[in-house]
């Protein structure tokens, strides 16, 4: 899992039909050797630009969405409280 911070929306107007109805967001990772490495994540718990999240990748984001067959390698898992301090 990683720590990361959305920075903005990704919008596709052509896409696989699987994908349909997945929000898209860029994120920015925090801390750790993959600092500023920009990844795009599906986010279907309700995070914002701006939020800082904590990330699953690989057949756990495909598990989070409820289809292993899924072309998604990223997904939100959580919001990561205000209080807690990354690099």
């Amino acid at each position: 899992m990683l720590a990361a911070k959305l920075i903005d929306n990704v919008w596709s107007t052509r896409k696989a039909d699987s994908l349909n109805g997945l929000k898209f967001m860029l994120a920015e990772v925090i801390g750790g050797s993959d600092d500023g490495q920009r990844l795009i994540v599906t986010d279907n718990i309700g995070a914002g630009i701006g939020d800082r999240v904590i990330v699953c990748t690989g057949s756990a984001a495909r598990r989070m969405l409820g289809n292993d067959d899924i072309p998604v390698d990223a997904a939100v898992v959580g919001i990561i409280d205000k209080g807690c301090n990354f690099g």
